[in-house]
């Protein structure tokens, strides 16, 4: 039987709208490096593992996609500098109501900053993550500038706007060049507008433009762009263009960032990469080697362009490399891959070395990490497993086996062993129960390792998202929806 395709299964999402990212500061002539971790997993490691995860690799500038009380405890008096996040689903009730923006502020901001030795540095908050994505559509567009607007009033009026800047992360589709060619650069025609208007907020409160730039989906979307030209490899044919020649593709994508800014009438405002990494499974050119290869390019062609007396656009002034962890609940709906794109596993292991620039080229894996117990689901082979695929087409549904994609590193599982890993991803996902594999009599439940090579049957961590955020729900029900709402209730009746 042919190999299990997850690319035809509905396997469930549910997108916590929550990444954070890392930065550290290099010496005053480079930029700062960052690296965004991302908390959609069904067993997220523990928040102080994680701040102990970044600081034994010195890296001390983070940003949250949401402002989760755990992580913004686990970070008190860390001296990490942090980007705390807004969901985009909030973004209309916050461009609605200036209150609503206010309670966010205080319930999000204010407790945390005024701690003094023990308070979080928080230094941006992200309004909306990536909102002018292709994909959605236009539902963000008529909330976002006012949102920034209000969450800046919201700060103004707290006494933190002269610590706090807004800004509003925006994705690697908001450019484009038909012509492929930097010089042509521009905005996407149908978010230009909203784009010049967000750009105006943000320079007049002196905030940077955060952007992605993501040299893997573009080569993945458009085969004019070598793998050659995409991971720095000196043997890419260079590309010419206004008699400036380039090498790969991220300055390719950042000069067309440049004309775009040029074009619409910003040419000097700071530019900030949100974003940018390489996958490392669940696709063709997703594998460590390659994220390696990346991220080592990356990495030298920052620091060869910091040389002397760079201009003001020659460079990013900061570069979040994307991502920290793996997140086995991130959403696929762009691709499997999504779920891989962490420097370090979901459990805080290393899959490559690279250097940062934290001053050592050893990264440093995560320690006394909670592991469930040493037990895997397979298959029954001893059984009829006539409806074995069925059932694994449903556990997969409820679970991840974004690896079984071709290029991913279990493709090569022959039927049943793709089975056995469908079922031992449901059985993890599931805290172990032994009910979770049944199966219907086609599980078994075996204390053998069943990983194959570079096939890694996993076995989740004990700290299940249901029990690790319980207070955490509770508070975001109470603080970012119902007082939201109220307030919004309460302007009604004005």
């Amino acid at each position: 039987m042919a190999s299990l395709n997850p690319l035809s299964i509905p396997i469930l999402s549910l997108v916590m709208l929550s990444t954070l990212s890392i930065s550290t500061f290099f010496s005053p002539e480079t930029e700062a490096i960052g690296v965004n971790w991302g908390t959609a997993s069904s067993h997220p490691l523990p928040p102080p593992k994680v701040v102990e995860l970044l600081k034994s690799n010195k890296i001390n500038k983070v940003k949250l996609f949401d402002a989760d009380p755990l992580v913004l405890e686990s970070l008190s008096g860390s001296n990490i500098l942090v980007t705390v996040g807004i969901p985009n689903s909030m973004l209309r009730s916050l461009n609605s109501s200036l209150k609503a923006a206010e309670s966010w502020v205080h319930d999000n901001l204010t407790r945390f900053v005024s701690g003094g030795a023990s308070r979080v540095q928080i230094e941006y908050i992200a309004a909306g993550d990536e909102p002018f994505l292709e994909s959605y559509g236009v539902q963000f567009y008529p909330f976002v500038v006012g949102a920034a607007a209000n969450i800046h009033r919201a700060l103004v009026k707290a006494n933190l706007a002269n610590k706090v800047k807004v800004v509003v992360p925006c994705s690697y589709d908001v450019f484009r060049s038909e012509s492929g060619l930097p010089s042509k650069g521009h905005f996407r025609p149908d978010v230009n507008k909203t784009m010049i208007e967000l750009l105006a907020f943000l320079s007049k409160h002196q905030s940077p433009f955060f952007v992605t730039i993501s040299p893997f989906q573009s080569h993945n979307e458009n085969k004019s762009i070598s793998l050659d030209f995409a991971l720095f490899r000196e043997s890419a044919h260079p590309r010419n263009d206004s008699h400036k020649i380039y090498r790969n593709s991220f300055q390719w994508s950042y000069d067309t960032i440049i004309t775009a800014l040029s074009k619409a009438g910003f040419p000097l405002i700071d530019i900030i990469i949100g974003q940018i990494g390489w996958p490392t499974d669940g696709a063709a050119n997703a594998t460590s080697a390659h994220a390696e290869e990346f991220m080592k390019g990356l990495m030298d062609h920052l620091h060869t362009r910091s040389g002397k007396n760079p201009s003001p656009q020659d460079r990013p002034t900061e570069t979040y490399i994307f991502s920290l962890l793996d997140e086995d609940r991130r959403s696929i709906a762009l691709g499997n891959f999504e779920r891989h794109w962490g420097v370090f596993t979901f459990d805080g292991q290393a899959k490559y070395q690279v250097d940062l620039g934290q001053g050592s080229r050893k990264l440093a894996n995560a320690q006394d990490v909670p592991y469930l117990s040493s037990k895997w689901c397979v298959v029954n082979n001893n059984r009829d497993l006539s409806n074995a695929t069925a059932l694994a087409l449903d556990a997969c549904s409820a679970a991840d086996c974004s690896v079984l994609s071709p290029g991913g590193s279990c493709f090569n599982l022959s039927w049943p062993g793709n089975i056995s890993y469908a079922f031992n991803s449901y059985y993890q996902q599931h805290e172990q129960k032994a009910e979770s594999c049944a199966f219907g009599g086609l599980g078994l439940i075996t204390t053998v390792d069943p990983s194959v090579n570079s096939c890694r049957f996993v076995v989740e961590l004990r700290t299940s998202l249901s029990v690790l955020h319980r207070h955490t729900l509770f508070h975001w029900i109470v603080s970012s929806t119902v007082t939201i709402f109220l307030y919004l209730l309460s302007d009604s009746w004005r």
